[in-house]
């Protein structure tokens, strides 16, 4: 389900698709489920495989923990603590590595697994153990999770150097009407939130693109497929792409907070990750302010 074919399951399984065809039909006929329709030799997840998908993906999960800490046997290594995280992809590739990195710099036992999804799946993971902890926009949508506001940013307008909308110092909601845009998937609650301003200004949008992070949206505007509506926090860490950035109006906040499960109790080694993560993330969203202030909001955010 992952990797969208048996080929590509094979690829990263390190074994034959003939072999992953094998595996499936077996799990099949044990489950006693349909988990793939076979269609002009595509495969296409069964409802059955989506209900499931939760509880196989914590399995796996479990073993490969399993797998670890064998080997941490075998090989006389001493245990080591593993702290799992949640976050969304678009703090996966430069903010979370940083702060991850600063936290492990002068600690040799603790092991980070970071977990990379949207807002479901990793509310999920925390609620199936599957994660200690979870970085997430607000508000959630399960119960059972104890929440910890961590830092809020205004939606802001991005678009490719040189676009006529650069020339305002603030982009309204009916500058967008006939404007290309890269939208945030359906599913998203942020799309959700622009769709209902967009629908009360009387916009009708040109969307061009669907993506499902904002690294992906920035990537698409840099490439002058449109403007995008996001984040102005996750904007600032790409840069180094071709793009600008302008206030967008009417506000469109966002908040993130770290996530854990009611009722676990923590050790002092995810609590005090738990502290680092949220002094490092308000650190970062002051400056990020300051800096996004000093600009005049007239150039690019450096």
């Amino acid at each position: 389900m992952e990797t969208g074919s048996t080929i590509g399951a094979a690829a990263r399984m390190e074994v034959s698709q003939s072999a992953v065809s094998r595996l499936l039909g077996q799990l099949e006929e044990s489950l006693g489920v349909a988990l793939f329709l076979r269609r002009n030799g595509r495969l296409t997840a069964t409802p059955e495989a989506d209900e499931l998908l939760a509880d196989i993906s914590g399995l796996l999960d479990g073993m490969q923990r399993v797998q670890r800490r064998a080997d941490d046997l075998r090989l006389g290594r001493s245990s080591k603590t593993l702290l799992k995280l949640g976050v969304p992809p678009s703090m996966s590739q430069q903010l979370i590595p940083r702060l991850v990195a600063a936290y492990l710099r002068d600690r040799q036992n603790v092991v980070v697994e970071l977990l990379i999804g949207a807002n479901a799946y990793l509310e999920r993971a925390v609620l199936e153990r599957s994660a200690d902890l979870a970085l997430v926009r607000l508000p959630v949508e399960n119960d059972g999770l104890d929440v910890t506001p961590v830092l809020e940013a205004e939606g802001v307008c991005v678009m490719p150097l040189g676009h006529p909308l650069a020339l305002k110092e603030v982009v309204d909601i009916t500058d967008l009407r006939g404007v290309p845009m890269v939208m945030l998937g359906r599913q998203r609650a942020l799309r959700a939130e622009l769709d209902l301003l967009l629908r009360g200004a009387r916009v009708a949008p040109q969307v061009h693109v669907e993506v499902h992070s904002v690294a992906a949206a920035c990537a698409f505007v840099a490439e002058g497929t449109g403007v995008a509506i996001v984040n102005a926090f996750l904007v600032s860490h790409f840069s180094d792409l071709p793009i600008v950035t302008r206030r967008f109006e009417p506000s469109l906040p966002h908040a993130f907070g770290l996530i854990s499960r009611t009722g676990q109790p923590h050790s002092r080694a995810l609590e005090h990750f738990a502290q680092h993560l949220r002094e490092q993330l308000l650190q970062a969203s002051l400056a990020f302010e300051q800096a996004f202030e000093n600009t005049g909001n007239r150039q690019q955010i450096e």
